[in-house]
């Protein structure tokens, strides 16, 4: 399918009543886990749209085209403001966050299955195991306040174990920057991605970023706090693999290419028939937004959507599917590696500086880094930690569920220290 081929319903307009506004919420209970992650993926999607449009907006003197932006936007605020009252008033936001954090696993494993460069696959696969990490931790704080076992929550499609330490995530700001797409006769999968990862984790980060400030007691705020400086790094990571070149306009229209094949791809692979309708109305929308962009970039830049996406034919549909197999091998061949600059090493025979420095600032004294505190106060009264395993983690140093490993991706920070 090419969406620049089908001529979509102009007459029947953009906006819509406050009743079609209040769509109904999916039972907590029943709801698929992969519906839920495909609603959190693309509220996320419709927030960063509304935000890109806006700087778009405050960077043009053109206060014609500002009109015709606001027009999409608007459209695109109410899209956004319908996926996040799908959410039940129910689901308590630390029960979402495993939807969030689910997502962040099973989106970035397929990804990185798909891309063709590697650059984009290296950070695809080096934040992969930073965000399974993460399931675990929130997955432990679920089950110690709320005695409710995540696996319920993932439906047993995504592995709950201790992944590269939290504690090893926190890094140099120089070294979250990656080589961008710039120059590169980059292929229309590595484009989506690129887009769609970037979006996704700006989302989560925006997510704990509020959460935290609203959790009711200090640990929880504290590991939302700890969690949420480490998505500002993968932000940070994957807007840097973005093509810094694109005029404003070129952006737009990728901007509305990438929601139109993700709402193809969620109405091809949702098993929901009521929220499998929905995404057909929002693909509709889209595509109208994305003929709006086209007839914008050929106004102003006397461009053609083909000059931008040379290839439009839409890939297979983005897919919300176990990973467990691709995760363990990730997880055994690359625990150990850090960033330094644009490149990853192996952090036990080429620790960057940078990495070094900035450990000993922020996780000094140990007792203070929440994501792990919290894990040893959890062993302490239950014997053991909370996991989801299908077989024994890949990684040796990490199978002990009695005592929690700092050491791992920070080895030369630890001397004879393993755990806190």
């Amino acid at each position: 399918m090419n969406p620049f081929e089908i001529k979509p319903d102009m007459k029947s307009g953009l906006f819509i009543d406050w009743e079609k506004f209040w769509v109904a919420p999916y039972n907590k209970n029943e709801v698929n886990p992969y519906t839920r992650t495909r609603i959190i993926l693309m509220n996320g999607t419709e927030f960063e749209n509304v935000w890109f449009s806006h700087q778009f907006s405050r960077n043009s003197a053109d206060n014609e085209l500002r009109r015709r932006i606001a027009f999409i936007r608007r459209s695109e605020q109410q899209q956004q403001k319908i996926l996040a009252h799908l959410k039940p008033e129910d689901e308590s936001a630390l029960e979402h966050t495993i939807g969030y954090e689910q997502l962040a696993v099973d989106l970035t494993a397929h990804l990185a299955k798909r891309v063709d460069d590697a650059d984009i696959k290296g950070a695809l696969d080096f934040a992969l195991l930073e965000d399974f990490d993460h399931l675990y931790r929130y997955s432990d704080y679920l089950e110690a306040t709320s005695g409710e076992h995540a696996e319920k929550l993932v439906g047993g499609y995504t592995e709950i174990m201790p992944g590269r330490p939290t504690i090893s995530h926190h890094r140099h700001p120089y070294d979250s920057i990656r080589h961008s797409m710039k120059g590169k006769c980059s292929s229309t999968m590595d484009i989506l991605a690129a887009n769609v990862i970037t979006a996704a984790e700006q989302q989560t980060m925006n997510y704990y970023m509020n959460t935290a400030a609203l959790w009711p007691d200090e640990m929880g705020r504290r590991l939302y706090q700890e969690i949420g400086m480490v998505e500002e790094q993968h932000v940070t990571q994957y807007g840097s693999l973005l093509d810094p070149c694109m005029t404003w306009l070129e952006n737009l229209l990728v901007h509305q290419y990438v929601e139109c094949w993700l709402y193809w791809s969620c109405y091809e692979t949702e098993c929901d028939l009521r929220i499998r309708r929905l995404w057909n109305f929002m693909f509709e929308l889209e595509l109208k937004h994305l003929h709006i962009a086209r007839d914008l970039l050929r106004q102003y830049e006397k461009k053609d959507w083909n000059q931008v996406i040379p290839n439009a034919q839409f890939p297979s549909p983005l897919v919300l599917e176990s990973n467990i197999e691709y995760v363990r091998c990730i997880l055994k061949n690359t625990v150990n590696n850090t960033a330094k600059r644009e490149n990853y090493v192996d952090v036990r025979y080429d620790a960057p500086d940078t990495f070094i420095e900035y450990q000993r600032k922020v996780n000094e004294p140990l007792k203070n880094v929440m994501s792990h505190a919290f894990i040893e106060e959890y062993i302490r009264k239950n014997g053991k930690d909370y996991r989801f395993e299908v077989a024994p983690n890949p990684v040796p140093e990490l199978r002990d569920r009695t005592m929690d490993n700092v050491c791992v991706g920070r080895q030369p920070l630890c001397g004879n220290r393993n755990m806190i």
